[in-house]
């Protein structure tokens, strides 16, 4: 049987405690369960509604915590890098560089991704259809990426919202051998909860099971083990004790 990859882990950094904590019980899901599932932290939020919103721990010390992890534990990691000059220090340490929805388009940065040679995971812009996502892959296969997945997250959606079509998996499907749903961020409200994002985590099952049925063999789950605690995300994030049933229902 061919298991859909699975991303999981915490928005980002906050702590060892938290990293720790979340490897933990991944570790033991992907043991109940036959999977192995990719953790996901990142070390920079660049992209925050607000000045004053938490970014993370920064990129010598963020790298360092998850070379620990992926030592630990001998999970596989996946990050995300936001400028061209941190892809060759990040590809030392992570077995898959994501780049963010908002810079699907930025050649340079795709470029720099695909030349470590590892695993590139590219976000779908919210203002970009599946279709237009063609452009992207092919800069990041020409330039020398091992695998190329890329990743639904909603479209735009009038002020403060997203929404899925997801006709989008089955056109990237066409361009692309693994596409991903980001079943946590497409249940996002941008912007909607005074200088910070809101969400609706309570869709978040149901979103990967739509998903599913529209050909998704990916899917990227935000976890916490006390989300509304979260210095980052946390109304769409899912509470980390839900995880393994909501990957139960997608084997």
């Amino acid at each position: 049987m061919n298991l859909p990859k699975i991303i999981a882990g915490p928005c980002v950094i906050e702590s060892e405690e938290l990293l720790n904590s979340v490897a933990e019980r991944l570790v033991q899901i992907n043991n109940d369960l036959g999977t192995e599932i990719i953790f996901k932290a990142s070390f920079d939020k660049a992209n925050r509604t607000s000045l004053k919103s938490y970014r993370g721990v920064g990129l010598e010390r963020g790298l360092q915590m998850l070379a620990d992890i992926r030592s630990k534990y001998g999970l596989k990691i996946l990050t995300d890098i936001h400028e061209s000059w941190q892809a060759e220090p990040v590809g030392e340490v992570v077995d898959v560089l994501q780049i963010p929805a908002f810079l699907c388009r930025q050649t340079d940065l795709l470029i720099a991704a695909a030349r470590t040679g590892k695993t590139v995971n590219i976000k779908k812009a919210q203002f970009l259809s599946g279709e237009d996502m063609r452009y992207p892959y092919e800069k990041a296969v020409e330039s020398g990426a091992k695998e190329v997945w890329l990743t639904e997250r909603g479209n735009i959606y009038g002020y403060n919202n997203l929404v899925v079509d997801f006709r989008n998996i089955a056109d990237m499907r066409n361009i692309a051998p693994t596409v991903v749903m980001d079943c946590t961020h497409s249940v996002q409200r941008p912007g909607a909860a005074g200088g910070k994002t809101g969400g609706n985590r309570e869709f978040v099952p149901a979103m990967a099971l739509a998903a599913k049925a529209f050909g998704a063999n990916g899917y990227f789950f935000e976890v916490h083990p006390d989300p509304d605690n979260a210095l980052s995300d946390g109304p769409n994030m899912l509470y980390l004790s839900d995880l393994e049933n909501v990957v139960k229902s997608l084997l």
